[in-house]
């Protein structure tokens, strides 16, 4: 149930935004959503019917190419309601339009596509568009997916370019870029806590400064350096963002000599939890085993 709660806020989000943004200004960043605006130039057939008619093909090919029941049962209902939801729309709300600007489409139309595509993957489906194309091409070519689905919606702006100018097209490729940002975001959710990594040979000074005035948990263990061959110490922990200054304060009046990296991290749970609430970005933690 809670998989297709959010894949049904997911489909709600995608339909507004294709009627919103997409529809009325021939803008699409290829997929299902761009065949829909071209069948409907073309044959004048209402743009859900017509992504319907090409969504059922591609439901057999992701049928017979994955073979999986759960699959066809969540793409089968992602592909009705979002189709047919998005006629009727249309015929609630034939002439709606929020603007003619197309770069407010672009970042409008992109930040709500991802949105809706990121909580439909939460739900751990996908529409059944040109991804499976693009999947099914991987699996029988051995091209990187990352180029068949350059191979496949690049295909679709071309046409979308052709048809409507190549301005949008261009616009097409800016929204599938924010499109794709906005997807990993709710998959990924924000960047909150960083991962600090100490390389020191004074392992108890620095990690007793650490665990003192910031009262978190850190993990060491024994490395060696391959250029030197010497025995260090590495150190692991996991800090809140305006923490990082303070970190990089301690190593460095412990043990200038040190090695420090920091990197990102989206999620920190288990171990010692020090809740931090307001930090830029929303609410986060910092944790350690």
């Amino acid at each position: 149930m809670k998989d297709y709660l959010l894949i049904s806020i997911g489909v709600l989000i995608s339909i507004f935004n294709f009627k919103l943004f997409l529809s009325p200004t021939d803008v699409a960043p290829g997929g299902i959503a761009g065949i829909g605006i071209i069948l409907n130039e073309l044959t004048g057939i209402p743009e859900g019917t017509s992504m319907f008619l090409v969504q059922i093909p591609l439901l057999a090919l992701g049928y017979l190419a994955f073979g999986r029941r759960r699959f066809l049962e969540k793409a089968l209902f992602i592909s009705v309601t979002y189709s047919f939801g998005v006629d009727l729309f249309n015929l609630v709300f034939p002439d709606l339009m929020v603007t003619e600007d197309l770069f407010l489409t672009v970042l409008f139309g992109g930040v709500l596509g991802g949105i809706g595509s990121g909580l439909i993957f939460r739900g751990r489906a996908s529409f059944p568009g040109t991804s499976l194309v693009s999947r099914w091409l991987q699996f029988k070519t051995g091209i990187p997916t990352s180029q068949t689905y350059l191979i496949v919606d690049g295909g679709i702006i071309i046409v979308l370019g052709a048809m409507f100018g190549w301005e949008r097209a261009m616009y097409a490729v800016v929204m599938l870029f924010i499109w794709g940002m906005a997807t990993d975001y709710i998959l990924e959710g924000p960047s909150v806590v960083r991962t600090i990594l100490i390389v020191t040979d004074k392992p108890a000074v620095v990690g007793e400064a650490l665990v003192e005035k910031l009262k978190m948990g850190v993990t060491t263990w024994k490395g060696q350096g391959m250029f030197s061959q010497q025995q260090h110490s590495v150190l692991y922990c996991v800090v809140n963002r305006p923490e990082v200054g303070d970190v990089k304060e301690i190593v460095r009046q412990n043990d200038p000599q040190a090695f420090l990296v920091i990197g990102n991290a989206h999620q920190a749970s288990g171990g010692r939890i020090r809740p931090q609430i307001a930090v830029s970005g929303g609410e986060s933690t910092a944790s350690q085993n």
